[in-house]
């Protein structure tokens, strides 16, 4: 590492020595690997059914593949694409890529043949690991590539648990990931090194939700994700050992990072190929889960569960992050009473997922439960490893006051902010200005200092000139009894200019009309805010559970044609 450090004179004898290679290794998460099967090569890394692996197994397995996509000759910095579930493979991915010197990019599952045709196409793939099931979406794009006279390699996944077994296309030439598993028997002496030459080059490929235009590529790098997963070792108390039921898609943020996080503290990880809330709660039962991760509509299928338990476990808490839309206080409330301790963050792809927590102050255990519920579903502070988060206003980059009431930007800084969009210098230096990482999100700071995010920049329903917060809107509508699912986006109007919206998905079992409902948000919320519409029905949704709002503002616009 050469360094420009400017010292005093007194440390001229030591400048030779600055950066040196016993002092200076670059931070790759790579380590963790290694580091805890070398200590915990016994201890249980991952379970999924039947299958159950250590620490030390799962390590072989990885430099095991790693060695075999060397064969198949992918090259420093190419692209390996994953389209797949949380089943051990897509796990194992997080390291035999890096291991075999390539960038990791993991595809949303529920992505459709276009979009996943153009990120293969984008991301410039030599690799392809799919899931049988998943392989027909990506069928059209491996034809694009091969008829462009690109070459891809296409490893498939045949998982026995897949709920089903489609044929597999005559014209692809088609590794399968077990056989190149037992084709590749290798010697401690053969592992490859788990070590990077420098920490800022290119780990992964996060592309965006993609909800207007083309997604983005977000890239991280090692420094970024290995410092993440130490940052959320300290800011959710992890302990060692921890039993980690990933619900959290592999593709979204590679997983919050948990991936990472939970093999530096020799966890257990326990795989599911979906979200089934009577299956969650066994899994979690069977394998006493400590440790669990989901977006806001996860919990919400959980706490609305016709299985749901009145009481998770008696002899433990189960600690749950989550994160995206803010949680209804009231779903923070119902799991809290199940007996999971939650805490809300808040991040972006950009940021290799949460920056701030919603982390709790021993004088909160004064309030009563729903204040302490309404205290939670604030984003809150930093996280450890995040250097600087601040709300400003955005014209003149000054910070808002901590009132609660003047809304601004979320601007952060620090070492897990991308590198920047791939091959999109444009968005990328709009993304980057006066040294900070601009979010598009808006937000208010409280007198004590916390964080909370009431809109997208353009998700904010401008009526007569007052702002109105599309998200105070929805947590008045949660604490309607018969809501299950809400979103509110404008809505033109001739008067006002835009009216709020609401879009409800009615839990099971209840039923509610337009004017009670219109009539409960008065109750919670000032009246010119209340919806002029609700329209019931189901709300379209990515795959990591976030609300579509660009479809439901079709939707609108249909409303007033």
């Amino acid at each position: 590492m050469k360094t420009d450090l400017q010292l005093p004179s007194m440390y001229d004898s030591l400048k030779e020595n600055i950066g040196n290679e016993a002092n200076y290794v670059p931070l790759t998460p790579m380590s963790f690997l290694s580091r805890t099967a070398d200590v915990y090569p016994d201890h249980p890394s991952l379970i999924y059914g039947d299958q159950q692996y250590t620490w030390s197994q799962t390590e072989y397995r990885c430099q095991q593949m790693a060695h075999a996509l060397k064969k198949l000759g992918l090259q420093a910095h190419e692209t390996v694409s994953v389209l797949a579930f949380n089943t051990p493979e897509t796990f194992e991915a997080h390291y035999y890529v890096a291991m075999a010197g390539g960038v990791l990019n993991t595809i949303n599952t529920r992505l459709d043949e276009a979009t996943i045709s153009y990120i293969l196409d984008f991301a410039e793939t030599k690799v392809l690991i799919v899931d049988r099931e998943l392989l027909a979406a990506a069928v059209p794009g491996i034809r694009a590539l091969k008829e462009q006279g690109k070459s891809i390699s296409i490893i498939l996944i045949d998982d026995p648990l897949a709920l089903t077994q489609p044929e597999l296309p005559n014209d692809i030439e088609i590794h399968l990931y077990d056989e190149l598993l037992s084709n590749t028997q290798i010697t401690k002496q053969d592992y490859l090194k788990t070590q990077v030459d420098n920490e800022l080059q290119p780990l992964a490929i996060n592309f965006t939700s993609g909800t207007s235009g083309h997604p983005k590529g977000v890239v991280y790098h090692h420094r970024g994700s290995y410092l993440m997963a130490l940052g959320t070792i300290a800011g959710w108390a992890v302990p060692k050992h921890p039993v980690y039921l990933y619900t959290v898609p592999l593709f979204h943020c590679n997983g919050w990072g948990h991936a990472w996080t939970m093999t530096a503290m020799a966890g257990t990880i326990i795989c599911t190929r979906s979200i089934v809330p009577k299956q969650i709660f066994a899994l979690m039962k069977q394998h006493r889960v400590t440790h669990f991760g989901g977006a806001p509509i996860v919990l919400n299928m959980l706490a609305n569960s016709e299985d749901c338990p009145d009481k998770i476990a008696d002899d433990r808490t189960i600690y749950c992050m989550t994160a995206g839309a803010p949680p209804p206080a009231a779903v923070l409330g119902k799991m809290e009473n199940m007996g999971f301790e939650v805490m809300h963050v808040y991040g972006l792809t950009e940021t290799y997922g949460h920056i701030l927590q919603g982390t709790p102050q021993p004088d909160w255990v004064e309030a009563d439960a729903a204040t302490i519920a309404e205290l939670k579903a604030r984003q809150g502070v930093r996280f450890p490893m995040s250097e600087s988060v601040q709300v400003v206003n955005p014209k003149t980059g000054v910070p808002v006051n901590s009132d609660g009431e003047e809304m601004g930007e979320i601007i952060t800084r620090g070492n897990t902010v991308m590198t920047g969009y791939l091959k999109n210098p444009e968005e990328s230096e709009e993304a980057f200005r006066d040294g900070w990482f601009w979010s598009g999100d808006l937000a208010v700071v409280n007198p004590d200092g916390y964080i909370q995010v009431k809109d997208r920049a353009k998700d904010i329903i401008i009526s007569g000139g007052e702002n109105i917060s599309s998200v105070e809107i929805e947590n008045a509508l949660y604490k309607h009894e018969a809501v299950g699912d809400a979103a509110v986006v404008a809505m033109a109007d001739e008067k006002w200019g835009e009216t709020p919206c609401a879009f409800i998905e009615l839990k099971k079992g209840f039923k509610a009309n337009e004017a009670e409902i219109i009539e409960h948000c008065k109750e919670h919320i000032a009246s010119f805010k209340k919806p002029s519409k609700v329209v019931f029905g189901d709300i379209p949704k990515t795959a990591t559970g976030k609300i579509q709002k660009y479809e439901l503002r079709h939707k609108a616009k249909k409303l007033t044609d």
